[in-house]
């Protein structure tokens, strides 16, 4: 499983190269290379949105580790 940063970094990267692969489709018309860009934002879009939910799980995990130790 990856870390919440490298989920986003990827995310990241991949609407990049998708957005590229897009705009060079287009400008060449290439109509199954702007799907495979766009289809590659989404894919990009997805792994930041895990990313994040990671960091969110992990920063609730850490909270209630916190409160426990607290009580203790």
């Amino acid at each position: 499983m990856m870390s919440s940063a490298t989920d986003k970094i990827k995310g990241v990267a991949n609407q990049v190269g998708g957005k590229v692969k897009e705009g060079v489709g287009k400008a060449i018309g290439n109509e199954q290379m702007q799907v495979e860009g766009m289809a590659q934002q989404v894919k990009g879009k997805t792994q930041q949105k895990v990313g994040e939910a990671k960091s969110t799980i992990k920063d609730v995990a850490n909270k209630v580790a916190d409160k426990v130790h607290e009580k203790l």
